[in-house]
């Protein structure tokens, strides 16, 4: 019997009917002696691939087989991979390849190089699509490959490599530690990792919500402060208080934006994470509300090896677990249907069942 990975996906093949998914065959990136191949046991489901699915960035490259929140066994390794051997459990995320030469790479900002490859709905250098995690396997660069800790469990790790590094990441790079105080507005799939991450690195924990039949939740979750957007002057008894602000939230238009530069602490930063649909912008400011506490507005971009490296040992050492829902890999529909409706609680992870 063949021992060679067969390369099957769930993959929606018509954007009429964007979470109908069929069963396809694919055929895989050219092996090259920097890759990783990898048998998928585990996705999780970002709302990236409703979005993708939906076509609310674009239009999809078909067939679409979403999915890049994986994890797997490595099953063949290139001959200039030194990190990882046949048999070991890793983690692959948004990203599958990059340049590896431009200042950005070499700066570990790899998730920035301008000739990046994304897990799905992209193409590879030779021309091949790429295809996701909602499938037997993958083919990976070895830098974009990350070793999972023994006492992580390959459900909950899967999600981490974008919905928790999307958030460790500006926590990180913009100081969240002891001393200081971090808001997270949106607790949803990103917002529950922003909370638990800002928590495990010792912040001071704000969170933002329109939802009061979150609150237990939110708390279980290690928040220190729970502040409901749909108080009238919510943001008063704030002001100036935050150092950083990490947004979640999908939806911009109606944002209070202002009144969240508000609670800033002077040169404040908030950052945004949260990717809404093509058109739908940030209300209107103006000049007046940075003036006053000189606050900045950014975001950030996934997450870089030796950021996901931090990431998952402090998740090892400290315990911090996501609330995930499993399902197995055959209700795909379920799980992307229920995401585009917000129900997750607050992450979903597909289990593989093809050929199984």
């Amino acid at each position: 019997m063949s021992t060679e990975l067969e390369f099957k996906g769930y993959a929606m093949t018509d954007p009429t009917k964007w979470s109908d998914f069929k069963i396809i065959s694919f055929t895989p990136k050219t092996f090259l002696p920097s890759d990783v191949e990898i048998a998928i046991t585990h996705c999780g489901v970002c709302a990236s691939d409703v979005h993708t699915l939906c076509q609310d960035w674009g239009t999809a490259k078909l067939p679409c087989i979403p999915g890049h929140e994986i994890v797997g066994k490595v099953t063949k390794v290139g001959s200039e991979v030194t990190e990882f051997k046949v048999g070991d459990r890793v983690g692959v995320g948004a990203q599958v390849a990059a340049c590896l030469e431009c200042r950005e790479c070499k700066d570990d900002y790899e998730t920035y190089c301008q000739n990046l490859v994304w897990t799905y709905n992209h193409q590879h250098a030779d021309g091949v699509s790429t295809m996701g995690g909602y499938s037997t396997g993958i083919r990976v660069q070895e830098r974009f490959v990350f070793p999972i800790p023994e006492n992580i469990g390959s459900a909950e790790a899967a999600s981490m490599f974008c919905g928790g590094l999307t958030v460790f990441s500006p926590l990180v790079t913009n100081g969240a530690g002891p001393g200081k105080k971090v808001g997270v507005v949106g607790i949803g799939g990103l917002g529950h990792y922003a909370l638990l991450f800002a928590k495990a690195l010792g912040a001071e924990v704000y969170a933002f919500t329109h939802s009061k039949s979150k609150a237990e939740d939110i708390k279980k979750m290690g928040a220190d402060h729970i502040i409901y957007t749909g108080d009238k002057d919510f943001a008063v008894p704030l002001k100036r208080k935050l150092d950083i602000i990490i947004s979640t939230a999908n939806d911009a238009k109606d944002m209070p934006l202002a009144e969240y530069l508000s609670t800033l602490y002077v040169h404040g930063k908030f950052i945004s994470v949260g990717l809404p649909s093509a058109g739908e912008a940030f209300p209107p400011l103006h000049p007046f509300n940075f003036i006053s506490n000189g606050c900045l507005i950014g975001s950030s971009h996934l997450g870089s090896k030796k950021e996901c490296l931090q990431m998952l040992k402090i998740a090892s050492e400290q315990g911090v677990k996501p609330w995930i829902e499993e399902l197995p890999m055959k209700d795909v529909k379920k799980a992307v249907e229920a995401v585009r409706d917000g129900k997750p609680r607050y992450r979903y992870v597909l289990v593989q069942d093809i050929n199984q």
